[in-house]
């Protein structure tokens, strides 16, 4: 089953353990982040909601690919005061492929990829 249907150059970002996603590095700041997602297209930034006064305040990011019908973002970032980026969601129908090491990590079977990682 395939469910994407256009893959461009762009759409293929590499994944880096603690470093980051593509052009999203962890620690990068709210600006920084809306900066580098602009290659797949328009911005939202939402608060999220502070349960707890100990946590730092933090922003979710929304990146909706340019042109596309309304649909589920194709990127999720959120966002914290105190560490800045930590952590990175990516839609399997909308977002860009990534992989790590060449291994492809977005919309696959778990069977599969668990196969492909121990080899």
């Amino acid at each position: 089953m395939t469910l994407r249907t256009e893959v461009a150059e762009q759409d293929e970002w590499s994944y880096s353990p603690a470093v980051g996603a593509g052009p999203l590095r962890f620690g990068m700041s709210v600006d920084e982040v809306v900066a580098a997602a602009e290659v797949l297209g328009r911005t939202t930034v939402g608060d999220c909601a502070r349960q707890h006064a100990i946590f730092s305040p933090t922003w979710k990011i929304e990146v909706n690919r340019r042109g596309v019908a309304p649909s589920p973002p194709a990127v999720t970032a959120y966002v914290s005061q105190a560490a800045g980026l930590f952590c990175i969601a990516v839609d399997a129908a909308q977002g860009p492929q990534i992989a790590y090491d060449g291994l492809p990590l977005v919309g696959r079977d778990m069977a599969g990829l668990e196969s492909d990682a121990i080899a």
